[in-house]
């Protein structure tokens, strides 16, 4: 007999699926403290500047009263732009904790419920359904949507709507053909990027620099490779190389590699590399979260029997089985078709299993049982599957080991 499944809810298992709630605000925290710490870092080392020549012009007689009062002035008015800043640092970083504390709420509720069968696990499963939802909407490039949708069913601070949408922005920027607001991108996470050693900005700057040379702009893309190409010799040598190739080939060349260069497919490949590149430094999932909540629910389904010609009675006119198998429906089948099978640790045979020449196997009380309701005569077995007829004494007992 078939081992009853336990309602026992492990929270474990579903927080799996949830990392990237909490890693999220933690990246944004780490980059929102990165930034304040550039920016302190910067304005204390001018302040320090300019605090020691006001004095060393004070002492040695050199400049004026009027001078001095002028350098403490500009001071003190770069000290309240630095608190400014400050200020909108702290906002945003009470914003994230608010977001956090939200979210360990919602994970906290899930420790809470003792059962699967429980009201409040359906509850639980709408709110992050809804979750899923509006972060498909958000990759899909459908903000306004996903907005309306978060602030319908309140869950604003359980899911990431300003980051995502801020990256749509950036990747229709790409799409559009424009590197401005990727290279801003660029710029403000510069220091967060270069660990990684990541190629984005370098493939915009080669872009600017081939669209320099598709208008003809020979002078302008020598100077703009001067300043912005050649620093990157040591780990971009090749593209380097094959940059300056551009300078010999116009953009009508059949010549590869530069006829690919000057493709229009370039900036479809640079929106990829953005999306690619924004994912990692959040640590968000490449794929949206609905589709690996997808393929892990239909694999745990799937059998190998799901995608087989006999799968079911809808399949196969003359089979005399109905399914009720999620898998074997029209609307799931094909999109779990290149999905693999779970493997299951324990299996549940029949207590008489036997195994017929097209070599399936059924329990043989059940098989007999059901040859004889469909009318056949005693002796003989029909398998259920493939509606094949056999001699009951070509049926092989089978031993499990």
């Amino acid at each position: 007999m078939a081992e009853l499944t336990s309602t026992k809810l492990n929270p474990e298992s579903h927080l799996l699926l949830d990392q990237p709630l909490l890693r999220l605000p933690a990246e944004l925290t780490r980059k929102n403290f990165k930034l304040a710490a550039l920016h302190v870092e910067h304005d204390r080392k001018s302040l320090l500047g300019a605090l020691k020549n006001a004095a060393n012009d004070s002492l040695s007689g050199k400049k004026g009263p009027s001078h001095t009062l002028d350098s403490l002035d500009g001071m003190i008015n770069r000290m309240r732009n630095l608190k400014r800043k400050m200020e909108g640092f702290h906002e945003e970083e009470e914003n994230i904790h608010r977001q956090t504390r939200k979210r360990l709420e919602h994970l906290h509720d899930l420790y809470q419920i003792p059962s699967l069968a429980d009201v409040k696990y359906d509850d639980w499963s709408r709110v992050r359904l809804n979750r899923l939802l509006v972060d498909y909407l958000l990759r899909s490039g459908y903000g306004e949507s996903a907005t309306a949708l978060a602030k319908e069913k309140g869950i604003e601070d359980l899911v990431d709507l300003s980051v995502f949408i801020q990256c749509h922005k950036v990747e229709e920027s790409l799409r559009r053909g424009s590197t401005q607001e990727c290279l801003a991108w660029c710029s403000e996470h510069r220091e967060l990027t270069r660990k990684t050693h990541n190629a984005l900005e370098f493939e915009l700057r080669l872009q600017q620099f081939i669209e320099f040379r598709r208008r003809g702009q020979l002078a302008e893309a020598r100077i703009h490779a001067q300043k912005h190409i050649s620093s990157n010799t040591s780990t971009n040598k090749p593209k380097i190389r094959r940059a300056a190739g551009l300078l010999a080939h116009s953009p009508e060349t059949k010549v590869e590699p530069y006829k690919t260069m000057y493709s229009i497919s370039r900036w479809e490949f640079l929106a990829n590399l953005f999306v690619k590149t924004h994912h990692e430094l959040f640590s968000l999932p490449g794929r949206p979260l609905m589709h690996i909540a997808l393929s892990a629910g239909l694999s745990a389904l799937k059998t190998p029997s799901c995608h087989s010609e006999y799968a079911s009675s809808s399949s196969n006119a003359s089979s005399t089985t109905t399914t009720v198998c999620p898998i074997c429906s029209t609307e799931l089948n094909e999109l779990a078709r290149n999905l693999r099978h779970v493997q299951h640790q324990k299996s549940s045979v029949e207590h008489d299993p036997i195994v017929l020449p097209n070599g399936r196997v059924y329990g043989r009380e059940r098989l007999v049982e059901m040859s004889a309701k469909v009318g056949l005569v005693e002796g003989k077995v029909k398998d259920p599957t493939t509606s094949e007829i056999f001699d009951a004494s070509r049926i092989r007992k089978v031993f499990l080991t």
